[in-house]
């Protein structure tokens, strides 16, 4: 990769038109992450939409979630269709395709009638929007990226294509904005009903403005000249991955840039908010307010890292980034764990579980779309653990075709297998849920029992079945209570229609302290300040290894075959290294007992990146874009 001669360039300002290239290009990327955190966090309404209601609610998320994965596996293959037009037809033609498909496609999904109305046909038109903008995204971030890199001076090109990677962000932080927006507008039933897609459909202002702003601009200068001159690739797929001079350079781009990016990256802005809301349980409003402050401050990076690429080069940059991200990811996650629940640091540091299980009882618990069911009795108990931010130990001590056994402080408590406990395994589940609960409130976790309904009819069972809460049913039925018609009653889950029993009405007793169990962040004792300088931290090693990469991509591949070079590495390192690190995480901790333990796949994949990266490959800064074919 010899560097070509810049000699004769001059700094000067952004020109009016840059600027229009530039933001008609970065509105790409905001609809990228604004839909992909849109659809993450809406994933349960659009379950319970677009599948059927005869589904149990898990599995209707999971499809919900499984569609959303199959948008982001297709993305490599969307690099290789779209990069191949890029080369072959022009920049702007192409992204302006990849711009109106995935905006019609995010906009369509705030419009479509659910299984209610059209039944299965609802899903399979899902699907396949999440299939088009999969591909459409795949195509769009090379398109945008080499469009702006082409555009751009040789000595101001980092800057330029720095906003690029600032507009991600910012569809993030759109994101989050739009829907506290919308929650705090509606009522939580509104919400659920119809609000939810209020966000989608906003994105149609987004495209439309995009579109009309795509339309003015002209084709990349450095692609005109080329096809002028007769120059471009006829088969830019075989060009770009099956000539080895070329494949070494998307094998190095993926390897010793974009892999480890791509980890630091979902390990800093989305991880961290899946760290906070799941693995520390603070409230999913706070967490949304902290990672958008933390971007507001941080975002600016991007741009200045994009900026200071120019005057030092890309290299330095990106490797000190993955350098940083692999020493401090442990201390800060630790760090965050104490500003954000304290009580819960407290608790794991003083209370750890031990599993009991026979040899071959547990399996590690890979699950990237949550479609696995884990079944014995060692995988019920150490998934129960883990999803509680509990440590613990595994002991493969038990006698073969025994129960595990969890051991709290004093406390045992004896776990089940599923497929073992057949029609009672609803029971059994119930039972070890709230024994290990309890155990856990004892030994000082941050456990909150909900207050109970209970009807009249179950009354008494409930009484002798909660005797750490020393009820008199007497009392009880003495005291408040309530008149429910009996179908309210039933959907709600009090009773069944057996234990109804044709009764028009029901009463209904509130029981505090009596319902189920739940792991909270107590709100008072969040340390604000600390947590969200600690997610500006985690957001800058994101901006250093982010910023400054659409530059080197672009400059590592020359012009005939650029959109295709760099589309596929990009997409494979975040839709894949990336895409998989939350799945990866979980298995990880859930293997070792450790909430921190699954960290350890950024590192490794950063680890890998910085030695491949800092041996590999050279620093592109002074090339000529013009001159490299």
């Amino acid at each position: 990769m010899a560097m070509a001669s810049t000699a004769g360039r001059t700094s000067r300002g952004m020109t009016r038109e840059e600027k229009k290239v530039i933001f008609a290009s970065s509105l790409g990327t905001v609809f990228e992450w604004y839909d992909f955190y849109l659809y993450g966090s809406l994933a349960a309404f659009i379950g319970s939409t677009f599948f059927s209601p005869a589904i149990p609610e898990a599995t209707r998320n999971i499809f919900a979630l499984l569609a959303f994965a199959a948008g982001f596996l297709v993305r490599p293959f969307g690099a290789l269709v779209f990069g191949r037009i890029g080369d072959l037809v022009g920049r702007k033609y192409t992204f302006l395709v990849t711009m109106t498909i995935m905006g019609l496609s995010t906009f369509l999904v705030g419009l479509l009638p659910g299984y209610a109305s059209w039944g299965i046909a609802a899903p399979v038109i899902l699907i396949g929007l999440r299939m088009l903008q999969g591909l459409a995204l795949g195509g769009e971030y090379g398109g945008a990226a080499t469009y702006v890199a082409e555009h751009a001076p040789d000595d101001r090109r980092g800057y330029y294509t720095s906003w690029i990677q600032t507009t991600a962000t910012l569809g993030l932080f759109l994101s989050l904005i739009v829907i506290l927006i919308v929650q705090g507008s509606l009522s939580k039933e509104t919400y659920a009903s119809w609000g939810w897609r209020i966000p989608f459909i906003v994105s149609f202002f987004l495209l439309a403005i995009s579109i009309w702003i795509r339309l003015s601009l002209s084709e990349s200068p450095t692609f005109q000249r080329m096809k002028e001159e007769g120059k471009g690739s006829k088969a830019p797929l075989s060009e770009a991955f099956g000539q080895w001079k070329n494949a070494k350079i998307a094998l190095l781009a993926l390897l010793g840039l974009t892999a480890g990016q791509a980890v630091i990256w979902y390990n800093g802005q989305f991880y961290a908010l899946f760290f906070l809301q799941n693995v520390l349980k603070v409230d999913a409003w706070s967490v949304n307010v902290m990672i958008a402050i933390a971007l507001a401050i941080g975002s600016i990076f991007f741009v200045v890292f994009g900026w200071l690429s120019d005057k030092i080069g890309r290299k330095p940059i990106i490797m000190a980034g993955l350098a940083l991200g692999i020493v401090c990811t442990f201390p800060l996650f630790k760090a965050l764990t104490w500003a954000a629940n304290p009580a819960l640091a407290t608790a794991q540091q003083n209370t750890r579980a031990t599993v009991t299980a026979a040899p071959g009882d547990c399996k590690f618990q890979f699950n990237p779309v949550g479609t696995a069911k884990f079944t014995t009795s060692c995988d019920i108990a150490t998934s129960f653990l883990t999803k509680n931010s509990v440590p613990y130990d595994v002991v493969t001590t038990a006698a073969p075709g025994t129960a595990a056994t969890v051991k709290i402080g004093n406390e045992t408590v004896e776990s089940y297998d599923a497929v073992a406990a057949g029609d009672q395994a609803k029971a059994k589940e119930a039972a070890f849920q709230k024994a290990v609960n309890m155990s856990l409130q004892d030994g000082g976790y941050p456990l909150k029992r909900a207050a109970a309904k209970v009807a009249d009819q179950k009354l008494d069972a409930f009484v002798a079945a909660n005797p750490e809460l020393k009820l008199d049913a007497t009392a009880i039925r003495g005291g408040e209570k309530a008149t429910v018609k009996t179908d309210q009653a039933i959907a709600d889950k009090i009773l069944t229609k057996d234990e109804a029993a044709g009764a028009p009405e029901v009463t209904v007793y509130t029981i505090p302290g009596g319902g189920a169990f739940a792991m909270t962040a107590d709100p008072a004792a969040i340390n604000w300040p600390l947590t969200i300088g600690i997610l500006f931290i985690l957001v800058l090693f994101v901006t250093m290894v982010y910023g400054p990469i659409a530059a080197i991509l672009v400059e590592m591949f020359p012009t005939r075959i650029r959109y295709t070079g760099m589309s596929l590495p990009y997409h494979i390192g975040n839709g894949w290294f990336g895409g998989l690190l939350p799945a990866t995480v979980f298995a990880l901790s859930a293997y070792k007992g450790d909430i921190y333990y699954g960290l350890w796949y950024p590192v490794i994949i950063a680890a890998m990146s910085l030695i491949i990266g800092m041996i590999f490959v050279r620093d592109t800064l002074g090339t000529d874009l013009h001159a490299k074919e």
